[in-house]
């Protein structure tokens, strides 16, 4: 006998006739001889009626009321549920998250789950019945009792920290879709159903935008070892296994809230080598790495800034042994980067850095939380260690520095956050196409479940991002940390932070541009409060742009694979498609384009990978 969580959407309960159809998967689970908890959303549209209605009332509705508003919708589900059940035949009790016991946070609209408290939810399921569930809600002060509601995606999320809390043997998701696919049906028809992906690829591409799944509640199955399947309640197929590392004994109280990082990881073994003033127009990143994959040279980090009139600096590491061989390569294309017109500028200038080191946090705590980044960077600046570049992703946020200051910066990350000491001379794994070093433990990207993956996974598209950029940033420590940290206090998540190589001395001061992405909702306010502290900090211009797309690769085969990088290049040049800025981690590539370039360049790349499938998904309305 297993116990199993099972969670249905909206859609998949959004009439009567879906709620009995549900009512009756439920059952046929129950008499397989399993035990069973239904974690369930509000019927349909339900919840976006409700919004609709306070937004009538009031301009601004208190975030309390609001809380006590949307809940409801899941209070019908589970009743109807529940009486569905019952006349089938099939004991079944429904629950709010009160009742439950999932207790968070004292924060309305958006709170995270402290712990849950399953001794009532344990006798029920001892006496046979189906626990019905409300997803989406909690409470804090169980004096007073106040109800709060978890935020996008907060279903997925209450099913997975109950399969977390109850030790369930494993959690499905039912929703619209057979799975988790290569990419969204509705923008490339023949998108590929895929039957495993790693906790690490699903948060990139939940992330990225991939709405299947929630990143928080990825997060959680993550760091509790839960096993997923994502199934459509429509059919009867298999659906696709979300699979983690054995986790490594995590406490269930501060569920949600735990230690965001949980390894500090760094590289010694590094050099960097950058491309300055090359033209910004399709097919350079295309051109300057296909010859390096041809040449079998294996590249880490790839950083391409923002443009500066109409030229970009494109800025890549390699191991230490590998150094001459990549310099080569890259001195000997150069030239050809250069313009027709006049050769002999100085356009394509190639930049070598010996004795760097890359540093990073690991855990997939970080997400959704503005400060981890900024903490990190602050760490760092009280240190006395500059930042020299800067790669993020969902899972990491990795630092490039001197290395003879890599000691220093690992011991204060480690401090500041509570890591233990480990092996000090721990590597990293690569990352675009890059080398096979060693990985450190759990916290690095899983393998494939299977030698015949492709490399990428899957291919997403953001289109609901903005682009800041800040000239002229002073180049020393504690820039980067002002910076993040100014965005932190004002809750701005960002994405993608790429810091220039090109370096210009103003009134004997060194400096760079840095240019990031923020959710498209933020990009104005980030601007504006920005802007108001530039002078004060000895800042340029604040620079916004809001037509821009992010199209993203994701794959932990990528890992070892030379390439990887220049074929998505490539695929994108091809079509004339040109990159603003390049961003990667050990298995993502993050390229920026306009905005109205955005669906073509998913499409492209996608072909390119040969993710296509034989069938065509369609995603209900």
């Amino acid at each position: 006998m297993a116990l199993i969580v099972q969670k249905y959407g909206g859609t998949s309960v959004g009439s009567v006739e879906r709620i009995q159809a549900v009512a009756q998967r439920v059952y046929k689970t129950v008499k397989a001889g399993n035990s069973l908890v239904v974690v369930v959303s509000a019927m349909g549209k339900t919840t976006d009626g409700l919004v609709k209605l306070a937004n009538e009332i009031s301009s601004n509705p208190n975030r309390r009321e609001m809380d006590m508003l949307l809940s409801t919708g899941e209070q019908v589900t589970i009743a109807l549920l529940s009486m569905a059940l019952q006349e089938l035949g099939q004991p079944a009790i429904s629950m709010t998250g009160a009742q439950v016991g999932i207790v968070t946070e004292a924060e309305h609209s958006r709170a995270r789950i402290l712990h849950i408290e399953t001794t009532r939810l344990t006798r029920h399921i001892n006496a046979g019945k189906v626990v019905v569930v409300a997803g989406f809600q909690g409470t804090f002060n169980a004096g007073e009792m106040e109800i709060t509601t978890l935020g996008r995606g907060g279903s997925d999320t209450s099913a997975v920290a109950i399969a977390a809390a109850l030790q369930a043997n494993f959690c499905e998701i039912y929703t619209d879709v057979p799975g988790i696919l290569t990419t969204d049906p509705r923008l490339v028809a023949k998108a590929q159903l895929m039957d495993d992906i790693t906790c690490d690829e699903m948060l990139e591409l939940a992330s990225l935008g991939a709405k299947v799944l929630h990143p928080r509640a990825v997060e959680i199955a993550r760091n509790y070892g839960v096993p997923l399947v994502v199934r459509s309640s429509w059919t009867d197929a298999p659906g696709t296994w979300v699979t983690s590392a054995k986790p490594q004994g995590r406490s269930l109280i501060n569920l949600e809230i735990a230690l965001p990082v949980d390894a500090v990881e760094f590289d010694t073994n590094q050099a960097k080598v950058a491309l300055l003033r090359v033209p910004d127009k399709p097919g350079i990143a295309a051109r300057l790495f296909g010859e390096i994959s041809r040449q079998k040279v294996d590249v880490d980090l790839i950083i391409q800034s923002v443009h500066e009139g109409n030229s970009n600096d494109i800025a890549f590491t390699v191991t230490t042994p590998i150094l001459k061989r990549a310099e080569a390569v890259t001195a000997a294309i150069a030239p050809a980067l250069r313009s027709q017109s006049n050769p002999k500028s100085d356009e394509a200038e190639v930049m070598v850095e010996h004795n760097i080191a890359k540093v990073s946090i690991a855990g997939a705590g970080m997400i959704g939380r503005p400060g981890v980044a900024a903490k990190m960077f602050a760490t760092l600046a009280e240190a006395g260690v500059n930042i020299q570049m800067i790669s993020t992703s969902e899972v990491k946020v990795s630092c490039v520095v001197n290395a003879t200051e890599c000691d220093r910066a690992v011991n204060a990350l480690r401090s500041a956050f509570e890591i233990e000491g480990g092996e000090q001379g721990a590597k990293e794994a690569g990352g675009a196409g890059g080398d096979k070093l060693i990985l450190l433990s759990s916290s690095s990207p899983s393998s494939p479940s299977s030698p015949h993956h492709s490399p990428v996974r899957g291919v997403a598209l953001d289109l609901n991002q903005a682009r800041l950029a800040i000239r002229q940033l002073p180049d020393r420590p504690g820039m980067a940390a002002k910076l993040f940290g100014l965005l932190a206090q004002h809750n701005i998540s960002v994405d993608m932070i790429i810091q220039s190589q090109r370096c210009r001395v103003i009134d004997g001061i060194p400096r760079r541009d840095i240019a990031f992405t923020v959710s498209r909702i933020d990009g104005e306010n980030a601007k504006k409060m920005l802007t108001q502290v530039a002078a004060e900090l000895g800042w340029g211009e604040v620079v916004l742009d809001n037509a821009i797309a992010k199209v993203s690769i994701v794959g932990a085969g990528m890992v070892g694979q030379p390439g990887v990088a220049a074929k998505m290049f490539e695929a994108l040049a091809e079509h004339q498609i040109n990159i603003q800025m390049i961003a990667t981690s050990e298995i993502k590539i993050s390229c920026v384009v306009a905005q109205e370039q955005g669906v073509k360049a998913l499409q492209v790349i996608h072909a390119a990978f040969g993710l296509a499938g034989s069938e065509k998904f369609v995603v209900p309305a």
